[in-house]
């Protein structure tokens, strides 16, 4: 079978180093980016395609065309999309005799759309998924091949939550890569009805408001740590990225303002949060900060 690959992040580079080791499974050709001032995990697969002989196409942004000229070139079977940060049109969506499968880290019909790791820790999920599809016009709504479930433990982050759905989708690929050659792979329809969309995170859904509860805030730095920004309070006209937190297990006077800085260490400042809450959060350039401060 004939394969060919787009992307340009990390899970890419995962997932393309999982297929090249696939019996039956030819990598012919992949389309990637030279560079990306979009995604925060990017990666450079031009080594890896290199070791592997795989020819490869570097995407300008203007001309995509390009891209499905070159992989028409290589009569393909099947394409692998996996990291790529926009919807494909329907001449690529038609190139190869079995269609394009996707990849969505969430619970699909559910959840489709944009930052699907930022949304489910921001929003306190305890579940996600890694989720395989057959590509379509539409956003993240094609037949599903394969789905496993993926659980978010309270002390995972953006980092944690990023690797364990690689692990997963490691073993799912190198079943689905099997289950395509083999003629065996089955694809199931979406419930459409219960669909749901994640919007696009813009800088300011990053932004901390102490006037929050003090676990949404721990929510929300949890899901931007790194690969992504980080989440960030402004001071003085300045912002400062919080890098972690934690919640604090003492009750405070209600009657203290949210935002005050209770405490500083060499380390973190504790701050008031809505109610009767606290948190501890760890940065860069939190030193110039003073207990009493407002936040």
């Amino acid at each position: 079978m004939k394969a060919g690959f787009i992307g340009c992040v990390d899970s890419s580079r995962v997932a393309l180093e999982t297929l090249i080791g696939i019996d039956g499974l030819d990598i012919s050709a992949v389309v990637t980016r030279e560079r990306s001032a979009v995604n925060t995990d990017f990666c450079d697969l031009t080594g890896l395609c290199s070791e592997n002989s795989i020819p490869v196409h570097f995407e300008n942004p203007k001309e995509r065309e390009a891209s499905v000229d070159f992989l028409a070139a290589y009569d393909l079977d099947i394409v692998f999309c996996i990291g790529w940060s926009y919807l494909l049109n329907e001449r690529m969506l038609s190139l190869p005799k079995q269609g394009v499968i996707g990849f969505h880290p969430a619970k699909l019909p559910s959840n489709r759309g944009r930052h699907p790791i930022i949304w489910a820790l921001a929003l306190g999920l305890d579940e996600t998924a890694s989720t395989f599809f057959k590509m379509d016009a539409g956003a993240d709504s094609g037949p599903i091949v394969s789905q496993v479930p993926v659980p978010i433990e309270a002390i995972d982050n953006a980092t944690s939550l990023y690797k364990k759905i690689l692990d997963v989708t490691q073993i799912q690929l190198s079943k689905l890569g099997a289950d395509l050659v083999n003629g065996v792979a089955q694809f199931v329809e979406q419930d459409h009805d219960k669909a749901t969309y994640w919007r696009k995170r813009s800088r300011v859904d990053g932004l901390i408001d102490f006037r929050m509860s003090a676990v949404s805030i721990h929510n929300l730095v949890r899901a931007l740590a790194s690969p992504y920004p980080g989440a960030e309070f402004i001071y003085e006209g300045q912002h400062f990225t919080v890098q972690s937190s934690a919640v604090s297990e003492e009750k405070y006077p209600t009657n203290i303002e949210p935002g005050k800085v209770l405490g500083k260490t060499e380390t973190s400042l504790l701050v008031k949060t809505a109610g009767d809450e606290a948190i501890f959060i760890c940065g860069l350039a939190l030193n110039n900060i003073a207990v009493g401060d407002f936040l």
